[in-house]
Formats: structure tokens, C-alpha cells, sequence
């Protein structure tokens, strides 16, 4: 588990938006997409790609990795633990289900201290106690709204959000369906940071929208 002053510093950077990078199998384009996203301001990358073979997988998540070292941002690997820590990234998001065992005290020991490890908990304020116990750098809590890329996603609400902000000492990342429009009512509710794959990436100027992102937090 993380000593307190080095968790304290892994937390203390945990907000803002959160780039969650769509399933592409064409690395170039990828990479387009994320620099794109870099470039206004993201400071927070989680690769995730459910469809491409591990070789490519691997290809993808370094090339995202010199990217990200590249604007000063950090990348974090979504599902395997094992990936991130071989191409040193900073760090790993697990579910329920990318653990052998499910065993998140297993994750943290992986990572080591100085990774930061997320954990979806989904409406879960049970399993998101858990995680914190075992060391998670933050929590994911949603669908918060309904999601594009994921319409069968459990819901949570806002007021939960609001719960595990005032429950647990860790950030509180808030994920599903959040838009510029409805950014403000997840801030409001307390989320240090916004999960956003569709509203940012689907966008016809990723720069420009990862700027309006960015203002809605200063405004928060």
C-alpha cells in the first residue's frame, strides 16, 4: 500500500478532465486524436481499447505514453496492470473483472507506490470502501448519466457522487455520458475529476473542446 506522503502527492493531482481514448486500431490516428485532446489542456489520458490484439495494444500504449510525457500529461492503462507497469506508465484503472482473483490489494502491490491506481466502483459505495482500504489513488463512480459508448452501464447518481466525496479521502472521478452541458451539475456535486470519452472525441475540434472542459472546471 502507498506511504501517506507519497499518496498524498499522487492525490493531489488528481482532477480535471480525464480523456478516456475510444476504441482505434489505426495507431496514427490515435495518436492524432490524443494530441489533439493534449494540446487544450488535458492533463489526464486512460488508454482503453476493448477490440485491438495485445501487440497492438502495447504499440498503442507507449506511443500514447512519449505522447503524454511529451505536453507533461499522464498516462494511465485501463484493465491491465500488468501492461502499464511494463512500458512504464503512471498508472492502471481496473473493474470488477481485470484482476485475477479480483483481488484489488494484489493491484496495488503490482503498481507498486509510486503508480496510481483507479478503481470503477460504479453505484457501488461498498466496493469503492474496499478499494480505498487496498489503496486506490481514486474512484470511478457512474454511469452518471447515460452513455454512448456504453448504454448498458450501471447508473449512479449525482447525490452518490456527492456521498463518496464527503465519505472517502481519495478523488472522486465521476464517468458516463458527461457533457459540456451537464459538466457543471457533476462539479457541483463534487467530482474532482470528469471521465469524457464521446463529448471530447467525437467532437469536430477535440482542442477547442477539451478548452471549454478545462473552463468549466476553472469556473467551478
Amino acid at each position: 500500500m502507498s506511504s501517506l506522503p507519497e499518496a498524498a502527492q499522487l492525490h493531489s493531482g488528481l482532477t480535471g478532465l480525464y480523456a478516456l481514448t475510444p476504441d482505434d486500431n489505426l495507431l496514427p490516428r490515435l495518436s492524432a486524436l490524443v494530441e489533439s485532446a493534449l494540446k487544450g489542456g488535458v492533463r489526464w489520458v486512460q488508454y482503453r481499447n476493448k477490440i485491438a490484439p495485445p501487440p497492438l495494444r502495447r504499440a498503442q500504449a507507449a506511443e500514447l505514453l512519449r505522447i503524454c510525457r511529451a505536453h507533461g500529461a499522464k498516462l494511465i492503462v485501463n484493465d491491465d496492470i500488468w501492461l502499464a507497469v511494463e512500458i512504464g506508465a503512471d498508472g492502471a484503472h481496473i473493474g470488477r473483472d481485470d484482476m485475477p482473483g479480483g483481488s484489488l490489494t494484489a493491484a496495488r502491490n503490482a503498481l507498486g507506490s509510486k503508480r496510481i491506481l483507479g478503481v470503477s466502483c460504479y453505484d457501488d459505495l461498498a466496493r469503492a470502501e474496499v478499494a480505498v482500504d487496498a489503496g486506490a489513488d481514486y474512484i470511478a463512480i457512474g454511469s452518471v448519466f447515460a452513455s454512448v459508448s456504453k448504454p448498458e452501464a450501471t447508473r449512479a447518481s449525482l447525490d452518490l457522487v456527492a456521498e463518496a466525496k464527503k465519505r472517502f479521502k481519495v478523488p472522486v472521478c465521476a464517468i458516463g455520458g458527461i457533457t459540456t452541458k451537464n459538466a457543471p451539475q457533476v462539479l457541483e456535486a463534487g467530482a474532482d475529476m470528469i471521465a469524457v470519452l464521446s463529448d471530447l472525441f467525437d467532437a469536430m475540434d477535440i482542442q477547442k473542446q477539451a478548452e471549454r472542459f478545462r473552463h468549466l472546471f476553472k469556473c467551478a
